[in-house]
């Protein structure tokens, strides 16, 4: 057996003991706070800007997303009819082509109100751009703003079907 040389020795080894003991249960009392934190962010209710995404004037809950589907998609849904075609591109852009009937609301127009344009927050509106990322910004803007069905068709660069070129929604 070893024996220190030295009682300061004896009661280093004993220090240096308890440091650990303490460093461990720090970071048990560490661990077990974070996990308690996690647990109530998780059922924390929603925010602010969430809440009053999901609560609308009649009080019934709006969806906080939209539909993301394809331009094969879309075509079926403006041939059936009943849907409000929106080009969210530039006058110019539109100008050059779009779908018929599709009226162009550029994306950085729609702010904090809606747009005059789209009265009712209850009709079916299909969003489309050039590409799928202003399609994408202008789905979630109106959502925000209370429209309860929205989708997102991407980009016009995908459209197969018949284009027109004007500055009308019917190509004049």
């Amino acid at each position: 057996m070893h024996r220190p040389r030295h009682r300061n020795q004896e009661g280093a080894r004993s220090m240096d003991h308890r440091t650990k003991r303490f460093g461990l249960t720090l970071s048990l009392v560490a661990l077990a706070a974070t996990g308690i934190l996690a647990m109530a962010a998780c059922s924390a209710p929603p925010s602010t800007e969430e809440g009053a995404r999901m609560t609308n004037d009649d009080t019934t809950a709006a969806p906080t997303t939209y539909r993301t589907i394809s331009s094969i998609e879309a075509q079926g849904i403006i041939e059936q009819g009943g849907v409000t075609v929106v080009d969210v591109r530039t006058p110019k852009e539109y100008a050059e082509k779009h779908i018929p009937g599709a009226i162009n609301i550029p994306v950085e127009s729609i702010a904090s109100s809606k747009p005059a344009e789209l009265a009712n927050p209850d009709e079916e509106l299909l969003i489309y751009c050039r590409s799928g990322v202003r399609s994408k910004q202008a789905a979630e803007k109106l959502i925000a703003l209370g429209y309860r069905n929205v989708t997102d068709m991407g980009g016009i660069i995908d459209w197969h079907g018949e284009t027109v070129a004007g500055s009308q929604p019917n190509g004049s």
